[in-house]
């Protein structure tokens, strides 16, 4: 017994509504006879006779109305699926869920949903803040279509895409012995010294961690650990000691004078500000089109030449 085909169980529905093979054809636009051959091969898949064909017309066999019935509710729930389907397109193309790192949300995202709610002024965003360690829990267990995180390792294998760069700056308040160096800091100076931190776990420290790792250094010990980038940055105004923080976050205080950077020599501070989403699942739609802002904003910021 083979698997009907869905256009031969149509038509045999077709027929059983409309009482005639003619019209059931007409009704699907084909021929009569391709209609009875369709409906041939339906019986021989089936080992059933489903119509009786006499001169006066074609009727369903006791049989055919059973199966009639069955596929008319095999139709039905397909039509459901396909209705189901299409809201879930539409909720797909009107909704974007966002999940992204304290750096990004705060000083990069603002910008990138402006630009798409500009081109979508539909769409709704939702986003949830974290720290980078967590946004891919977020994403994976569907809470979020797409996630952007700061830090150098994923706590689960994703599908990855860079849009950007950020560079860590080491700064201090201007009454900091730091403030006033002429030669840049060493790593092995900043892994012994300790620093206003990130929590564990934050794109930030992730990237501070691995940076000094890399430099054959030990990892910085906190003098103070808050859960924000804002925090930090407070915390180094005030007086509390030095820290390592986003370029992004800092640049405003550092041109007015609020806080210091201190140079470091021997240890790579950037890093890659990465788009993460499931594996095996397509970027489209919404969250395609945030990760393609996103990278055209970092672009158009780029010196010419580069």
């Amino acid at each position: 017994m083979r698997t009907p085909d869905l256009e031969s169980l149509r038509l045999l529905v077709l027929v059983a509504d409309l009482g005639s093979l003619g019209r059931a054809a007409e009704r699907l636009r084909i021929s009569q006879p391709s209609a009875s051959r369709r409906l041939s091969t339906l019986e021989r898949g089936l080992g059933l006779v489903l119509v009786d064909r006499t001169r006066r017309g074609s009727r369903l066999t006791l049989s055919g109305q059973v199966v009639a019935g069955h596929a008319r509710r095999v139709l039905d729930e397909l039509d459901e699926l396909l209705a189901g389907a299409g809201r879930l397109r539409d909720r797909r193309e009107a909704e974007l869920r966002v999940a992204a790192s304290l750096t990004i949300a705060e000083y990069l995202l603002p910008v990138w949903i402006s630009e798409l709610r500009a081109r979508r002024p539909e769409l709704y965003i939702g986003l949830q803040v974290t720290n980078s360690e967590h946004v891919p829990e977020l994403v994976e267990s569907g809470e979020a279509d797409l996630g952007f995180i700061e830090g150098p390792r994923l706590s689960r294998v994703m599908s990855t895409r860079r849009v950007a760069e950020d560079r860590l700056v080491v700064v201090v308040d201007p009454g900091h012995p730091w403030a006033r160096r002429r030669e840049p800091l060493s790593a092995r100076e900043l892994s012994r010294t300790p620093l206003v931190l990130r929590e564990s776990g934050s794109g930030t420290r992730q990237t501070l961690d691995r940076a000094l790792y890399l430099a054959g250094c030990e990892r910085v010990r906190p003098l103070v650990e808050l859960g924000s980038t804002a925090a930090v940055r407070g915390a180094v105004i005030a007086g509390t000691g030095p820290s390592v923080l986003s370029e992004l976050a800092v640049r405003g205080d550092i041109a007015e004078g609020r806080l210091i950077g201190v140079d470091v020599a021997g240890v790579d501070l950037t890093r890659d500000l990465r788009a993460v989403w499931p594996t095996g699942r397509r970027l489209v739609g919404p969250a395609a089109e945030l990760v393609a802002v996103a990278r055209r904003a970092v672009a158009g910021r780029r010196p010419a030449g580069e």
